[in-house]
């Protein structure tokens, strides 16, 4: 199994080094359109490599969706730690009453009781 792995990470890495070899070619990203540049005066542009913006791109897209994964499911982690507090602090109460019940009583008979 960990020789798939490593022959898919492989072929993916050849895969994307041959995509960036064949995309060098420079463009510029123009952050305003052209409208805009001259209303604003200002003209913010930036030369790069193909790849680094499609590679920059799909970077982006990934971490914008994990951020957004891990905002939408903050009610459910929120649910299982209140869930985990309550199991504990039910434990904690079961054992106190535990305690309570073999008071007075044999150490070797209150933990076969305990146990049953």
């Amino acid at each position: 199994m960990r020789y798939i792995r490593y022959a898919i990470l492989g072929s993916l890495g050849i895969v994307l080094v041959s995509v960036c070899l064949a995309n060098r070619a420079i463009v510029e990203l123009k952050l305003l359109p052209s409208v805009l540049e001259e209303l604003m005066g200002v003209n913010p542009t930036i030369s790069l490599p193909l790849f680094v913006v499609v590679i920059g791109g799909l970077g982006a897209g990934l971490v914008i969706g994990f951020i957004w994964e891990w905002l939408r499911e903050h009610k459910h982690r929120r649910a299982a730690g209140t869930q985990t507090r309550e199991v504990k602090k039910l434990s904690r109460e079961v054992q106190k009453l535990k305690q309570q019940k073999h008071k007075g009583k044999d150490d070797v008979l209150a933990l076969l009781d305990e146990h049953n």
